[in-house]
């Protein structure tokens, strides 16, 4: 399968080409992303005057009720970190907010980007590895070295287009798994850096798909929630086979079960 093309700079590309696009390194095409300052390591910092425009930008409200900050223990964690996987009950948990921002945290995100890195992933959530605060990571090329080190502590969303756009996501937490999920073509965010300071940056193509996607994952939504239902009938023996496989491996009943769902309400841009 064609995983790796050059450049993935628009959604008219056969499936085939983009079908592992979350799991799979891909040549990305560095005009879809640009931040304004990186660190040495060419890790975000922070951005006031983004480079990019959200195009169409729907003035539509989304706020969150006030977070609950993490403690020392809730971002405790053990090396390696491993990913969590569907149907774990961590994927649905409440995601506290981040208020100390010092070495350990750091040296979280360093474990999530080995992970990432790892596991062939372009983007990665903190509940995926078990550990339920409002954090992500993500490199849009794939490849350590190589593209820049994107971190997302408390990510909100100022805006979003109203133009949706059709795409092949996989997921971690589903290996195997590849479907068809519609989500906006570009956002406006606001979050903090691993430094703590505030910025808000304009993501379209690629970036924006990656963050929602991992966004999701702090609201303790999963990608086969924005499905249709003939998507969901597609890999619903696959989703089948990894309830199997928890149960099998924890000797407990699966948290939840494709086959008893009942039909989520989510929209198409955010919220549950």
């Amino acid at each position: 399968m064609a995983a790796r093309s050059a450049c993935l700079c628009s959604y008219s590309l056969p499936g085939a080409l983009i079908s592992h696009f979350f799991h799979r390194k891909t040549g990305f095409c560095a005009t879809f992303f640009q931040f304004n300052r990186f660190t040495s390591t060419g890790r975000l910092t922070s951005s006031t005057n983004p480079l990019m425009a959200v195009r169409s930008q729907a003035k539509r409200g989304f706020t969150f009720k006030k977070d609950e900050i993490a403690t020392p223990a809730d971002l405790r964690f053990e090396a390696p970190l491993e990913i969590v996987r569907y149907p774990d009950p961590i994927l649905r948990a409440k995601n506290k907010r981040i208020d100390t921002f010092d070495e350990n945290l750091k040296k979280l995100v360093d474990e999530m980007f080995d992970v990432m890195y790892k596991t062939d992933g372009i983007g990665l959530s903190a509940p995926q590895v078990g550990i339920n605060v409002r954090l992500m990571v993500f490199n849009s090329v794939g490849e350590r070295g190589e593209g820049e080190e994107i971190v997302l502590i408390n990510p909100r969303v100022n805006k979003y287009s109203k133009k949706i756009v059709l795409f092949n996501e996989g997921c971690l937490s589903f290996p195997g798994i590849y479907a068809d999920v519609e989500r906006p073509e570009s956002i406006k965010i606001d979050a903090r850096d691993i430094n703590g300071a505030s910025f808000s940056v304009n993501l379209s193509g690629l970036p924006a798909r990656i963050f929602q996607h991992e966004f999701d994952h702090l609201q303790g939504i999963l990608f086969f929630d924005r499905m249709t239902d003939e998507v969901l009938e597609h890999i619903r023996p696959q989703l089948q086979a990894l309830e199997k496989k928890y149960e099998d491996k924890t000797g407990l009943p699966s948290p939840e079960r494709i086959e008893t769902r009942r039909k989520k309400k989510v929209a198409a841009g955010f919220g549950k």
